[in-house]
């Protein structure tokens, strides 16, 4: 692409903003009330985000097994079929049994925490090392996610009914307000 191009795809996109900001406004407010419920309800999002995670398999179990089936000669038969059982049987225990589920997604949640917080702490270093500014945010960033790595890990299997919910809350708010922002900015 050459600037030109690139000036008139960033001259659509504003103008379908300042067309739409309504539409995005809305979303945005829906957005952020998921999110206040979430946070208010955290037990509750928990289970919602187990079963839906578990829905996601299934299908995509069925899907592959569905897939594997009518391509059977081609090679890896056997590690197609196996992938897609293993994600029927995966979807079918989140959607059974979500409270157990939860507890599942949250150590996976506390692992993810755990990694990104060692790896936003070395960038973090990486970037001082260069004199790069503002690289302390990024250090910071990394141990508020070994923080919340350790929370997590520590009070399980109690944090596994309110930890994804919680999270899901805010990453709803967060994404509602940005919307909101836009949609309001756009509209004038």
């Amino acid at each position: 692409m050459n600037s030109g191009d690139i000036e008139r795809l960033q001259s659509r996109v504003t103008a379908s903003l300042r067309e739409h900001w309504i539409l995005f406004l809305l979303e945005g407010i829906v957005l952020l009330l998921l999110g206040l419920a979430a946070i208010i309800v955290p037990p509750l999002a928990t289970l919602a985000v187990a079963i839906f995670v578990g829905w996601l398999l299934l299908i995509s179990g069925i899907a592959g097994l569905v897939t594997t089936f009518w391509a059977r000669r081609a090679p890896g038969f056997g590690w197609s079929l196996f992938s897609a059982i293993i994600g029927i049987v995966a979807g079918a225990v989140l959607i059974g049994w979500p409270v157990g589920g939860a507890l599942s997604l949250t150590v996976v949640l506390v692992v993810f925490f755990a990694m990104e917080g060692v790896a936003s702490i070395m960038f973090a270093l990486d970037h001082r090392r260069e004199l790069s500014g503002r690289w302390g945010w990024m250090l910071l960033s990394g141990i508020v996610d070994l923080v919340l790595a350790a929370i997590i890990f520590v009070g399980l299997p109690g944090t596994a009914a309110w930890a994804i919910g919680l999270m899901v809350g805010i990453n709803l708010i967060f994404g509602g307000s940005a919307l909101i922002g836009m949609a309001l900015h756009a509209r004038a």
